[in-house]
């Protein structure tokens, strides 16, 4: 859940067997998961861009609340609600996922610096260094031999190791390509294009990315076995 992307890929729908048939409570819990999920991922993005958005339109020189702030604003919003992502993960009883930890450390270490040094480039490096890191662990976890993109999905899908891998490696590159288009945008545009780049490109290239990779992971899904599936 990085301010530029969300912290894992947006919440794939749990795959129905050939023979249409699934336990419907356990539909039901994986649909309120995902939907947990989102909004854990995306709600603090969706409050960065609109406390940037609202601030803007105030006056230059006009104090705390001046236009020049609205980045400041932003990211201290967006702190409080990566925070609160993480307090109603916990809430819930269930355990932190290794990007929600990152996300949090870099965003709260980097946005207190944007803050306190009033330097909103930290605001910037923020999405790239977030972005590497998620690609490293992914790498990391296949070169100790535990995929962590299994761990994350092995709920929607049951796909062969070799599968598993390629669709890891797949996401790292991607966010190594978030990284690269971070830098690009921030360098070369507005801080207005910049912060609102999250919502009408970062976040779409992700559910995107996404559902370019669901022919494959349907593709190399292992079907139960046939009485298993007549049990559920």
């Amino acid at each position: 859940m990085s301010d530029d992307a969300p912290s894992a890929p947006p919440p794939a729908p749990a795959p129905v067997s050939a023979s249409g048939s699934g336990s419907g409570s356990g539909k039901v819990k994986t649909a309120a998961r995902s939907a947990g999920n989102l909004w854990t991922d995306i709600g603090p993005v969706l409050a960065f861009v609109i406390v940037y958005n609202v601030i803007r339109r105030f006056p230059e020189n006009n104090g705390m609340l001046s236009k020049e702030n609205a980045i400041f604003w932003a990211t201290g919003v967006f702190m409080a609600g990566v925070v609160g992502a993480i307090g109603w993960t916990l809430a819930q009883g269930r355990r932190l996922p290794p990007m929600l930890m990152i996300t949090g450390v870099v965003v709260i270490v980097f946005g207190s610096l944007t803050i306190y040094l009033q330097d909103p480039k930290f605001a910037y490096y923020k999405p790239t260094i977030i972005n590497l890191l998620f690609a490293g662990v992914i790498l990391g976890s296949l070169a100790i031999g535990r995929n962590i993109w299994k761990t994350a999905f092995e709920h929607a899908f049951n796909l062969p190791d070799f599968a598993w891998k390629v669709f890891a490696l797949r996401w790292a590159a991607f966010y190594v390509l978030l990284a690269i288009l971070n830098e690009v945008i921030w360098r070369n545009t507005s801080e207005d294009f910049w912060s609102n780049s999250k919502i009408f490109l970062s976040i779409p290239l992700a559910i995107g990315f996404m559902m370019l990779n669901l022919p494959y992971l349907m593709k190399h899904q292992i079907e139960p076995p046939a009485d298993d599936a007549s049990q559920t």
